[in-house]
């Protein structure tokens, strides 16, 4: 199996596989964006600086009514989505170098 089809397949199951949280949770973990405020702050830190994630930030989502099992499926979708953008981001500086011709782009 190609690596894309790796990478699709992952995204497939995560997003649209079985799971404890809704489809459209997922989607909006894993593209950061629309996130109920009990999830918002926790799914940032985990896109943006894992480090500060702590036991209360888990603690304030259990507490707005999201399990440990629905916790996991969308912190994982979090990391995963902020994996990728930064993928592609640096998939498109790469070509963009290409395509001028930089020296170092070799």
């Amino acid at each position: 199996m190609k690596y894309q089809q790796l990478y699709q397949s992952l995204i497939d199951r995560i997003l649209k596989g079985d799971g404890q949280s809704e489809l459209q949770q997922r989607k909006a973990a894993f593209e950061n964006a629309d996130l109920p405020s009990a999830l918002n702050s926790l799914i940032n830190k985990v896109a943006h600086n894992a480090y500060k994630v702590t036991d209360n930030d888990i603690s304030v989502a259990k507490a707005a009514g999201y399990s440990e099992d629905q916790l996991f499926e969308l912190i994982i979708c979090g990391a995963v989505g902020q994996a990728s953008r930064q993928y592609y981001n640096g998939l498109s500086a790469l070509a963009e170098v290409v395509m001028e011709g930089g020296s170092h782009a070799s």
